[in-house]
């Protein structure tokens, strides 16, 4: 999968999931700002991203993905 299928497909997951525009899902956004997340809908977030890539994010990298370009990021380095 290339870079620009993961951000295409993860900004159509999260915008139906957490019902935000699209468009307002850039690489440089704040992920919890924009997708209104709480602890809870953090956790929702991450069990999502994880089932649909396969991909684990343990509790302690959480700090580390800030913006959607740091998700894809993570996805990208941690799919099998």
């Amino acid at each position: 999968m290339t870079r620009n299928e993961i951000m295409e497909q993860v900004n159509a997951l999260l915008a139906e999931e957490f019902e935000v525009e699209q468009a307002d899902i850039t690489p440089e956004a704040n992920v919890k700002d924009t997708l209104m997340l709480d602890s809870l809908s953090l956790v929702d977030m991450v069990a999502l991203v994880q089932q649909t890539y396969k991909v684990t994010i343990p509790v302690s990298d959480l700090p580390k993905i800030k913006t959607f370009n740091d998700l894809y990021d993570y996805i990208e380095q941690h799919m099998a």
